[in-house]
């Protein structure tokens, strides 16, 4: 089977597209789509000479959920070794930090020392972090969220202990927290790739030497520029 028949089964591209993160993808109040994950995308069906049809969810758990339904074709996610189950990556082509919010009054100055008995982390279920978070943690548990702006307000609540976060989202929600402090540091670095179903060779090979190609000509870190997201770093070849 050829790339553009494992890439676009059905004649058209459906990438699964994830409202959850929106360093990668948002949306207008018209309802349209933008960002470094719909450019890309757009790039895709373009080469391989298919229209573009965008499946929509809520949370980067939903699109990795419906990776055996046979619902979307290709999606942008954070590569995680438990989708790695069901999903296979292309080479990451950003990079993400992800860190934590502590009340101030919090005796935490880093990332580390979050990681201790009795210590409760808010963080959205299925999350890229979270995942990471569920296999990482040795002492401290999370209290998982249906999504972002849920942690803040359990965390605002005082129910747990730290919130988890991308970086980018976190600084940008700091008027939101005004009892937090933002940690230094990070506890992980993320970084997205392509991901299609398991059990697509063609298309894996395509999009690892199309990775390279995006990457060594500038694209992503001009698709990054040119949406003006902070935080977001295109990964160097």
């Amino acid at each position: 089977m050829n790339t553009k028949n494992e890439l676009a089964p059905t004649g058209v591209l459906r990438a699964g597209m994830n409202l959850g993160n929106t360093l990668l993808t948002r949306k207008t109040e018209a309802g349209e789509l933008f960002g470094v994950s719909v450019d890309l995308m757009q790039e895709l069906a373009k080469r391989l000479d298919v229209s573009l049809e965008m499946v929509i969810y809520d949370q980067p758990g939903q699109v990795a959920d419906d990776a055996t339904q046979g619902v979307w074709d290709i999606a942008i996610l954070a590569i995680e070794k438990t989708r790695a189950k069901t999903l296979s990556f292309s080479p990451g082509m950003t990079e993400i930090e992800a860190g934590y919010v502590v009340p101030k009054v919090s005796s935490f100055q880093s990332p580390e020392e979050v990681d201790a008995k009795g210590v409760k982390i808010a963080a959205p279920g299925k999350a890229g972090y979270e995942l990471y978070l569920t296999s990482a943690l040795k002492n401290a548990t999370i209290v998982r969220t249906e999504n972002f702006p849920a942690s803040i307000d359990i965390f605002n609540q005082s129910q747990v202990d730290a919130l988890a976060g991308l970086k980018p989202n976190l600084i940008d929600s700091m008027h939101k927290l005004p009892g937090g402090r933002l940690l230094q540091g990070n506890f992980m670095t993320i970084n997205h790739g392509f991901a299609v179903p398991l059990g697509k060779d063609a298309a894996n090979a395509y999009l690892h030497n199309l990775v390279k190609e995006l990457i060594a000509t500038g694209f992503v870190a001009q698709s990054i520029e040119k949406h003006q997201i902070k935080g977001l770093v295109a990964i160097q070849n």
